[in-house]
Formats: C-alpha cells, sequence, structure tokens
C-alpha cells in the first residue's frame, strides 16, 4: 500500500471503530432522521452528560457528526448520511441470517 491507501485505510478503520459502542451507533441511526440537540441524544443513550459527551467526541473526531451551537443548546447533524446505508445492509443480513 502507498501512504496515502494506508492513511486512507486507517481512516476507514477510524470510522468503523467510532460505531463500535451501541450508544454511539445509536446516536448515529437517530441522527439520520435529522439533527439532535444534544439533550435528546442523552435521554435517548440514558448516560450521564459526560458520556454523552464522550462518545459525541469520538464521533467528531473521526467527522460522522457535526456540531451547531444555538445560545446554550449544542444541535448535532449527521456529516456522513450514507453510514446508514451500511446500517440498513447489516440489520438486512441479521435478519436473513436469523436468529
Amino acid at each position: 500500500m502507498t501512504v496515502h491507501e494506508d492513511k486512507r485505510m486507517q481512516a476507514r478503520s477510524d470510522i468503523f471503530k467510532a460505531l463500535g459502542h451501541p450508544a454511539r451507533l445509536a446516536m448515529v441511526i437517530a441522527l439520520g432522521d435529522g439533527e439532535r440537540c444534544v439533550c435528546d441524544l442523552q435521554e435517548l443513550v440514558g448516560s450521564d452528560m459526560s458520556t454523552i459527551s464522550k462518545h459525541l467526541t469520538v464521533l467528531r473526531a473521526v467527522g460522522l457528526v457535526e456540531p451547531d451551537k444555538r445560545g446554550k443548546q449544542v444541535y448535532y447533524s449527521l456529516k456522513i448520511p450514507c453510514t446508514l446505508g451500511f446500517v440498513t445492509c447489516v440489520d438486512k443480513a441479521l435478519q436473513e441470517r436469523g436468529p
């Protein structure tokens, strides 16, 4: 692999790692329906605010989500919407595989 190919492969791997936690995956799926404030994501996942913040930091670091600060609230949106296509593909494969 060239240096460029190696960096691209690492970036892909980092995205998959970020999606590897159930709470982060749930947030990404929820953001597929549109932007959400941090408080909505906290309610969805059921974790304390510092944990939600850490998860969002991981998702931001790999470029999956993007924040938009509005006054005291921060809203997040999905920056790589094709991620949901992968999730749908995985869901279909799991359904075909059975219990």
